[in-house]
């Protein structure tokens, strides 16, 4: 029995807002990565010059040990070395001095003529003879590295040199071999090493959590548009199917002949006209929320702007009252300000009224040189405790309207730098309070 396939899943099954998150991850391990090689790069350059200052360090050391202690060395009548004054002044058991000789018979055997007795330093003769033969080959002095008996290392120094009386091409009389503890010097770098590796890890992490939050940054715009445009679907979505399921059943309904064309007609004229005003609502607030919406500002009066916005407003032997304490000039984009009283208005006319009996609004215009107010008080049964705290939030009015009005007058509010605010009115009603800055939005906005 065949066992059921999985379902193949690809980048293209995954939403926008994944991509731009996988994208983040990407962003950022691609950044840690960088910095990672780069450091590593440093580290590798940094300890490797260390190694070669510590050994350089000891070579001239031994270097000038070497040449003073060939200062002391001396040859007979007959051309033998003689090392009397050498073992007379200098000790050369630490660090121990080995003299080794070439003779001209067998170039290519050396002769130990001193050895240490009892050197600091025990290496094996077989690593003396080793660096002496090396530097007589490249007739220069050599250094290297080496290890004691007990496995400590060590650095060895061989110097050649030649007769008093030599030509330029002659051979060397001989080698001087000091050795030199490198323990210290070894430690020393071992202890970098750990402190750059250990710095090394934490600069990563560190790259890593900066690339974090940049690349969250650099997303930021990308996943606020996916945002907005997910909020815009789907308040079209809600927004727009109970006047679609209207509109289909009122077309089913007259394909059957149970209404009057008449009334059909009313009430397909009323839908639509309702489903133009969500659109436009919709459409406002996309461009609200996107920036798109670029504010238009001039001086306007604020008093006749609210007067002839009420003036436009469907009453229907509903009273509104508009009340100015002088003239109010405020630097605001008309546009956006009408539609945020119209808003403030049509929801007063709306909810702001008890059952049965006509709404009773008042509107009042005021404010002194800081700021600029329009105040909306109805004396309704005042604003529902449930949705108090999210009142200017999408969907949130709590009376079956889609909550947008209220919402784009908060968002027309901000974007001017001002404010909206609802508390609880004299008459029991709900109080709306717009807050415009007179002087006009900020620049740095």
């Amino acid at each position: 029995m065949r066992s059921p396939r999985r379902p193949f899943r690809s980048s293209r099954a995954l939403t926008p807002t994944a991509r731009v998150r996988r994208l983040r991850r990407r962003i950022t391990v691609l950044f840690a990565l960088t910095s990672a090689a780069s450091l590593v790069a440093m580290a590798v350059l940094a300890v490797r010059s260390d190694g070669v200052r510590g050994r350089e360090q000891l070579d001239r050391t031994m270097s000038a040990d070497t040449n003073w202690a060939l200062g002391l060395l001396e040859t007979d009548e007959d051309g033998r070395l003689d090392t009397e004054v050498l073992l007379d002044n200098a000790g050369t058991a630490c660090p121990p001095l080995f003299l080794l000789s070439v003779p001209a018979v067998a170039p290519g055997e050396l002769v130990v003529e001193h050895a240490p007795r009892r050197p600091c330093l025990t290496v094996s003769a077989a690593s003396v003879r080793e660096a002496a033969a090396t530097a007589v080959r490249a007739d220069e002095p050599r250094s290297r590295d080496a290890r004691t008996a007990d496995g400590e290392p060590v650095r060895m120094f061989a110097l050649p040199f030649y007769p008093p009386d030599a030509e330029e091409d002659a051979s060397p009389q001989g080698v001087l071999v000091t050795v030199a503890d490198a323990s210290a010097q070894r430690a020393d770098h071992r202890r970098l090493t750990w402190v750059v590796t250990g710095g090394c890890a934490l600069l990563v992490l560190l790259s890593a959590g900066v690339g974090h939050l940049l690349s969250g940054r650099a997303v930021r715009p990308a996943l606020e548009a996916l945002d907005r445009q997910e909020s815009f679907l789907a308040d079209a979505a809600h927004d727009l199917r109970t006047p679609a399921a209207s509109l289909r059943t009122l077309a089913e309904t007259a394909l059957r002949g149970e209404t009057d064309s008449t009334d059909v007609h009313r009430r397909t004229l009323r839908l639509a006209e309702g489903m133009g005003t969500l659109v436009d609502g919709l459409l406002t607030r996309a461009r609200l929320m996107s920036g798109t919406a670029v504010l238009a500002v001039e001086p306007l009066r604020l008093d006749q702007l609210v007067e002839a916005v009420v003036e436009d407003a469907e009453v229907e032997g509903q009273r509104v009252t508009v009340r100015a304490e002088r003239a109010v000039v405020v630097v605001a984009d008309p546009d956006l300000v009408r539609r945020a009283v119209a808003n403030l208005v049509g929801n007063a006319l709306v909810h702001g009224r008890l059952p049965g009996e006509p709404a009773e609004v008042e509107v009042t215009v005021g404010g002194d040189g800081s700021t600029t107010t329009v105040t909306v008080e109805d004396a309704g049964p005042g604003l529902p405790p449930e949705v108090a705290g999210a009142l200017f939030d999408r969907f949130r009015s709590g009376s079956g309207s889609t909550g947008l009005g209220l919402s784009i007058a908060s968002w027309v509010a901000h974007a001017h730098g001002g404010s909206l605010a609802a508390e609880s009115g004299r008459r029991g009603g709900a109080r709306f309070v717009l807050r415009l800055p007179p002087g006009g939005p900020s620049t740095e906005g």
